[in-house]
Order: C-alpha cells, then structure tokens, then sequence
C-alpha cells in the first residue's frame, strides 16, 4: 500500500511540473521601459525577461533574448527599421535580428512532448480490504492518459497561437518609422545575457 501512495505522489509531481503552461501576452505598447538610449533624436526604449515558465525555459536553453523595443522618430526624415535605423550593443558591435516566424519556431511549446502522457493509460487503482487482501481494481488510467494528453495538447497549441499572434503582429523588421512616430516592436536576438542596446543611423 505504501508503495502505490509513493507511486501516485510520484506521478502527481511529475505530471504538474510536465504540464503545458499558457502564454501570458506581452503588450509591448503597455510596458513600463526602463532601459533608454538616443541617437540622433531617435529614442530607443527596450526590455528583457519577458517570457515566464517553458517559454522563458527554451529562451534560456536556445540561447535566444527576446525583447520589446519602442522607437520615438523625433528626427526630420523617416526611418525604415533594419535599413536606415539599425539596432547595435552598447560597444557598437551589430546585432542580428532573427525572423520572427524562426523565434516562434524556436520558443516555441511541441504540443507532440504530451504523448508521452498515454503511458499512464494501463495504470490502474487498487482496493484492498480490512483484511488486507486486494479486492478491486479501477481502470483510471483509461481516463488520467488521454485526458491529461488531449488537455495538454490543447494548451500548449491555444498558447503556441497566442505567442505567434503576438510574434506578427509586432514585426518591426523593415517598418517604416515616420518623423514624429513611434512604432513598438518584438525582436529575437542570439545572446546569453543582457546587454546594453542603442541605435545607430545610417
């Protein structure tokens, strides 16, 4: 009897830290920016750390920095993102911005990973007596399996759309950015750390 209570403790912990997490949505227009640098009378105000649970985890592993920029054009021409304006570190070095259909690709939940959920489908409850003998047994993998498989499924992809949503609606590569505009935008760069941004003209 012991050994099926550690069992199912045992289960139980694996399954919540396994399940799929939702996505919480960025809003890189209701963001408070706290990181600021000028070029030029062009304002660059960008964010880190903006993805939580697995998202946050695969930034991590992948060794990708996802970041929410807001460009202010105080400037007297217009701008094109990527060609007139470009984003470089702090030493001047540039960066290269990823697609961002390859971020969401990258960061991405894999719905798939849940199969593995349908192995708890042969388990089974048992019931024993007072005299310590079994005397029934209950089939509840048959429910626990594919419904912890389907649920998670349904969770990772509902949020995987939220991400991508989010991703094209804040394309900022190849925008136009008009004198006295501000446009907000989603960039995925490769680095492990935090670094100082800023913009330079051309």
């Amino acid at each position: 009897m012991r050994i099926i209570k550690i069992t199912f403790l045992f289960l139980a912990v694996l399954t919540l830290a396994n399940c799929a997490s939702g996505y919480n949505l960025i809003e890189p227009k209701s963001i408070n920016y706290v990181s600021t640098n000028e070029t030029e009378n062009v304002k660059l105000e960008y964010k880190y750390d903006l993805l939580d649970k697995k998202y946050a985890k695969k930034e991590l592993k992948k060794g990708i920095k996802l970041v929410a920029i807001k460009i202010t054009n105080s400037s007297d021409n217009d701008l094109m993102f990527g060609r007139d304006t470009k984003l470089t570190y702090g030493n001047g070095t540039e960066i290269f911005i990823m697609e961002n259909n390859n971020v969401f690709k990258t960061l991405k939940q894999s719905p798939a990973s849940y199969l593995w959920y349908l192995l708890l489908t042969p388990m089974n409850l048992y019931t024993t007596g007072s005299n310590g003998q079994q005397t029934s047994s209950t089939p509840i993998g048959l429910i626990v399996g594919p419904g912890l498989t389907v649920g998670n499924i349904i969770a990772a992809g509902s949020a995987n759309k939220k991400f991508q949503t989010e991703m094209l609606e804040y394309n900022i590569n190849g925008t136009l950015i008009k004198k006295g505009e501000t446009k907000y935008g989603l960039i995925g760069i490769k680095s492990d750390s935090f670094d100082s941004l800023k913009l330079k003209i051309e």
